[in-house]
């Protein structure tokens, strides 16, 4: 028992990983993949997860060799990669925590029920979520986010069980993926953007390793071991929330809606439908606190990351950047979008994460070049296993960005 108190001790920055990817690329994305195409996707999460693990991974992993973030790695690969990592994430960032509040309030006004648009809800969680984290910070997301993720985790896999148990067999209304299907080939590509969650996590994850050690200096094997279980843990969720959709929704004709509420209607309905309406509220108040955690992590993660790329920067005007004010800003940003330029949520999500999709193998790169950089400073080097797979998924995600770029626009 100790020692497993020792472990829930030491592991942090990989939870809140977990809380910031398990939200809209595995309700919402994992779901509809396998309402649509049943489990002939599911090598999307394999594949995602395999080639996008190294770069994950260096977040950590340059934090505990060097005692820094890996932005300071992209500034000695030069100002400039600091400065595109900053247009890269002001390019996605509304976007990404626009759609992800949209999805927290379409949930939230299902279960409560008291009148409200998903736009408002959404604002209110924007808002509530801003307040919470101006003034207290890492410590309560380091703290909240292991029940959280606990919570999640169990009702999935119990509803998972349920759902196959209660499946039946007849697929009358089943269909095939196809490749010269463009929106098909679209949705395949918004899919692939966040499984298992966005690039920009992999720097996060740097910044809150240095947060977590603030407090409890760790070792890289106690690292190591963070970052598994968080990683590996959204993997088996990824899986069970596709194996969902696939058997509650896959051929039985009915589509997804678009809209924030309809939407959570149907998904909460997942649940329920093969669980029990008893489940309701339980199931419910999970998926609504499960993506809460997404926005409020997600809404931590971009400002603070920021700050550190504005600090290195180190100009006259960027060092007066702080974390505080880019919370606000990208809070004001987000609810812009939600008030004036939200029509479709389904949209917006495929927007944000076919965006990510692209920026991926930018960001890919620039993690790797930092430990090239990091061989010459200090003789450390990636061992030959990851080196070997980190170039094979770079020439991957760098290719499979071309081929979408072809599809799209020629």
């Amino acid at each position: 028992m100790s020692s497993i108190n020792s472990i829930f001790k030491q592991i942090g920055p990989g939870l809140l990983y977990a809380g910031a990817a398990v939200g809209v690329s595995h309700l919402v994305q994992s779901t509809r993949a396998g309402a649509e195409f049943g489990f002939e996707l599911i090598w999307v999460i394999l594949i995602a997860h395999l080639v996008k693990y190294p770069f994950f991974l260096m977040g950590p992993l340059y934090a505990d060799q060097t005692g820094h973030t890996i932005l300071d790695g992209y500034k000695k690969q030069g100002k400039w990669a600091l400065v595109l990592f900053i247009l890269l994430t002001a390019s996605t960032m509304f976007a990404v925590i626009a759609a992800i509040s949209i999805v927290t309030g379409g949930l939230a006004e299902y279960l409560f029920n008291i009148g409200w648009s998903a736009q408002i809800w959404s604002l209110v969680i924007l808002t509530g979520c801003m307040i919470v984290l101006f003034f207290s910070g890492y410590s309560f997301l380091d703290k909240a986010m292991k029940w959280v993720v606990i919570v999640l985790s169990l009702a999935t896999a119990v509803a998972f069980l349920f759902a196959v148990n209660e499946s039946g067999s007849a697929k009358e209304s089943a269909i095939a993926f196809d490749w010269s299907n463009t929106t098909n080939l679209f949705f395949l590509i918004a899919f692939f953007g966040w499984m298992p969650a966005p690039m920009d996590i992999s720097i996060w994850h740097s910044v809150w390793r240095l947060e977590k050690n603030k407090t409890q200096f760790k070792k890289q094997k106690s690292s190591n071991l963070d970052f598994h279980i968080g990683y590996f843990g959204t993997a088996v969720l990824a899986f069970l929330f596709l194996g969902l959709g696939a058997f509650t929704l896959y051929g039985t004709g009915i589509e997804l809606k678009p809209g924030g509420v309809d939407f959570s209607a149907q998904l909460i309905g997942v649940y329920t439908s093969v669980i029990g309406q008893w489940t309701l509220p339980i199931i419910g108040l999970a998926a609504v606190v499960t993506m809460f955690s997404t926005c409020i992590t997600c809404l931590d993660a971009f400002p603070r990351s920021l700050a550190v790329a504005f600090r290195l920067v180190d100009t006259k005007w960027s060092r007066r950047i702080n974390y505080k004010v880019l919370l606000v800003i990208l809070t004001l940003g987000a609810g812009l979008i939600l008030i004036f330029v939200l029509e479709n949520m389904r949209q917006l999500v495929d927007f944000a994460t076919t965006i990510s999709f692209l920026t991926t193998p930018l960001l890919a790169f620039l993690n790797y070049k930092s430990f090239v950089e990091l061989k010459k400073e200090t003789g450390y080097t990636l061992p030959n296993g990851l080196n070997a797979l980190s170039i094979g998924s770079l020439v991957f995600l760098a290719g499979f960005a071309v081929y979408f770029l072809v599809v799209r626009f020629f």
